[in-house]
């Protein structure tokens, strides 16, 4: 016994229905994650820069609040 016409065109429009927006927010969640990723990338290239600077700096050109007293 077969079910009804209507009863498997409503069915396929259903399921056409949850295809698109399925579809629609995979979209999204793709931009979301390239947009992570390139605040990622760019963190890290912000820390790498600073960790060379950090290694870079000699200690008497760095800041007196950051300078370690002589008899340390």
């Amino acid at each position: 016994m077969t079910p009804p016409k209507d009863t498997l065109e409503e069915r396929l429009n259903s399921i056409e229905s949850r295809f698109a927006f399925q579809e629609d927010l995979v979209h999204q969640l793709d931009e979301v994650v390239r947009s992570q990723a390139d605040t990622i990338d760019e963190l890290k290239r912000e820390l790498l820069k600073m960790r060379t600077e950090l290694t870079h700096t000699p200690e008497s050109e760095a800041p007196p609040e950051e300078q370690v007293p002589p008899h340390y």
